[in-house]
């Protein structure tokens, strides 16, 4: 099917997509290179010994490409002071001059360091959120007035060596692509093109390309839809891989691992930024752990093509007949396991978000509560809430089953005993499954698979369902041994988060080493982070930089924990107005540094109140969604 596949060289066979190779100074990105990490340091540039002390922290840590903000000439100069600083103490990894509205910044980093990146949604544009009924010519015209803009700065990189990273951000589209496009992947792509055709004009090739979102559909769409047109148009310019604003602790890590980890399942990225609000020397080893799921071949080799023929640039739920409340329109339910607890009792249930009281003789049941709790060959003589529903061996299910229980059978159990009722089916991936032949009826087919790589086998499996017509739900069921808690993190949210960006399963259950509190919040986190199923409130948080006019990780936790019981409400936090107003298209409410101290809120895109002192900005900002109906009280 090599003739159909648009943005991978192989979907069930994982390959590297081979770019070409760009030398950043000491250090080669794409080709046959490894994977590059890079991350960005949160000092002013000004502060030059600051900012080499950070490099220093960054560059110990593994990280190998340091990106420093250039607002303006001076930090532009003042680069070259760095540089020379960093040289001086030993050592001499490239350094990257991060533009978004200063031309002549970047003209002036050109000359004195490795490597410039330009927003193609303010280098030459202004944002003013304002829809705009082009022209073909009076396009054209803008698109021409782009060129000799962006010129210069190409020619300056081509005459000095400095190579370029045009880094779309889906925050600060332009108001022309917008128009033009929409908030879109497709419009993320072509402002991308606009810059790199003038590139290519130029015979200017030194490029690598990001298409970076807070949003992890979006990310994963717009890469996926850049390089089936690189492809189209012979290009392969290496691919730098992030999702911007992903936040801190443990959503970050998720979110970031479910937007990278989906394109390097298959075989694209050259270069890999952690975004996360924390220090960037924390930044480093969170990445170093994602790509050892990565360096290890695929292990086997899939012979298998399909006819079908999936959309992998637009969100395309699969359509499934409703068994439960599994499937249909659903949400995606969450599994939990305890059988390998003894004795269980009522209070173990406190780990996947219920508890129960005696005094009152009632469950409560928290947001991030599990919808299914497999008991394996144990039994419970205890009332359950009435939204949690039991799993157990077949086994065991037979001779002591209950109402509110449902058998998981193997294929072999089912083909023998063929039990009445709905029935979960356990499949292991790893065995030769005719699918074909798998039964039909009241069922629910439970996946899994020992490879350390698994997504292309469930892929194959998806496209079997999809040549059969075969409509019956699907629960991803993820067994892992890895004893830390991070790792487990980053290949959980790895595994599972493609599969759900593509529509695929109606369901998730992790099983590893972890507590079942630490396996609940995974689970539900990766439903978040791929907009499955929102659980919580979900910050859309910048990871600062020398821009960032706050303190971030103390805002981010003040504002976190007054707001964090308003389930399904997206909450921006930006340290500067460069991407804030534009991410937070995504969010509902916005926080965003505007001057020394001073916060401007929003409403969606709307600014609602400008210049608020930061001491009184989070209560301002509680107020306001208070005024929009939003807020409500926490149970204390």
């Amino acid at each position: 099917m090599s003739d159909r596949i648009e943005f991978c060289n192989d979907l069930f066979n994982r390959e590297r997509f081979e770019t070409r190779e760009v030398k950043i100074g000491i250090t080669a990105i794409g080709g046959k290179n490894p994977i590059r990490i890079q991350s960005m340091t949160t000092t002013d540039t000004m502060d030059t010994e600051g900012s080499v002390e950070q490099s220093i922290r960054m560059i110990d840590a593994g990280c190998e490409l340091v990106r420093l903000t250039a607002p303006s000439k001076k930090e532009a100069v003042n680069l070259s002071i760095i540089k020379k600083e960093l040289i001086k103490r030993g050592y001499n990894t490239p350094l990257v001059a991060d533009i978004h509205f200063t031309p002549n910044a970047a003209e002036i980093a050109a000359k004195l360091i490795e490597k410039v990146r330009v927003n193609p949604g303010n280098y030459a544009d202004k944002k003013k959120f304002e829809e705009i009924d082009y022209t073909e010519e009076s396009y054209q015209a803008e698109l021409k007035r782009i060129e000799e803009k962006f010129t210069p700065l190409v020619l300056l990189c081509k005459e000095h060596g400095t190579a370029m990273r045009i880094g779309t951000n889906h925050g600060s589209l332009s108001d022309r692509i917008l128009s033009r496009y929409g908030d879109t992947p497709e419009g993320m792509v072509q402002s991308a093109m606009e810059f790199i055709h003038i590139c290519r004009k130029n015979d200017y090739h030194d490029l690598i390309i990001s298409m970076k979102a807070s949003n992890t559909l979006v990310m994963v769409q717009a890469y996926r839809l850049l390089v089936k047109i690189m492809k189209e148009q012979g290009m392969n310019y290496p691919l730098h891989l992030g999702v911007t604003e992903a936040g801190d602790g443990e959503d970050g890590r998720i979110k970031s691992a479910v937007g990278i980890g989906a394109l390097l399942e298959d075989g694209l990225g050259d270069t890999i930024r952690v975004s996360l609000t924390e220090d960037p020397e924390f930044e480093i080893p969170v990445a170093q752990k994602l790509l050892q799921k990565f360096e290890k071949k695929q292990g086997y080799k899939l012979n298998f093509s399909s006819k079908i023929k999936l959309d992998y640039f637009h969100y395309n739920k699969r359509s499934t007949k409703k068994l439960l409340n599994i499937g249909g329109s659903n949400h995606s339910i969450v599994f939990s396991d305890l059988s390998k607890k003894e004795n269980i009792v009522s209070t173990n249930f406190f780990g996947f978000g219920y508890s129960y009281s005696e005094q009152l003789d009632k469950w409560n049941i928290f947001d991030q509560a599990a919808d299914y709790v497999y008991l394996g060959n144990q039994s419970i003589d205890f009332e359950v809430p009435g939204t949690l529903r039991l799993v157990q061996d077949y086994s065991t299910w037979k001779s002591h089953g209950r109402i509110d229980t449902y058998p998981l059978c193997t294929l072999q159990e089912y083909q023998e005993y063929k039990p009445s009722g709905i029935v979960f089916l356990l499949i292991n991936l790893d065995e030769q499954v005719i699918v074909s032949e798998l039964p039909t009826a009241e069922i629910i087919y439970v996946i899994q698979t020992e490879k350390r790589q698994k997504t292309q086998l469930i892929r194959k499996f998806q496209y079997e369902l999809a040549e059969l017509n075969n409509i019956n739900p699907v629960i991803l069921k993820l067994n892992y041994e890895l004893k830390e808690l991070e790792m487990l993190q980053l290949y959980a949210s790895s595994d599972a988060g493609i599969h759900f960006i593509d529509g695929f399963a109606d369901g998730l259950w992790i099983t590893a080493p972890q507590s079942l509190v630490d396996l609940n919040s995974l689970s539900f986190g990766i439903l978040q982070a791929t907009r499955t199923r929102i659980s919580k409130t979900e910050y859309i948080s910048c990871p600062s930089c020398g821009r960032t006019l706050f303190d971030l990780q103390e805002t981010t936790a003040k504002i976190r924990e007054r707001t964090s019981h308003l389930k399904g409400i997206k909450i921006g936090i930006m340290g500067c107005i460069v991407n804030g107003p534009g991410e937070m298209a995504d969010a509902d409410y916005g926080y965003v540094g505007t001057g020394p101290g001073k916060i401007t809120l929003y409403k969606e895109k709307t600014v609602v109140k400008k210049n608020v002192s930061e001491k009184e900005a989070v209560d301002a900002l509680i107020e306001l969604i208070r005024e929009n109906g939003d807020w409500i009280e926490p149970n204390n």
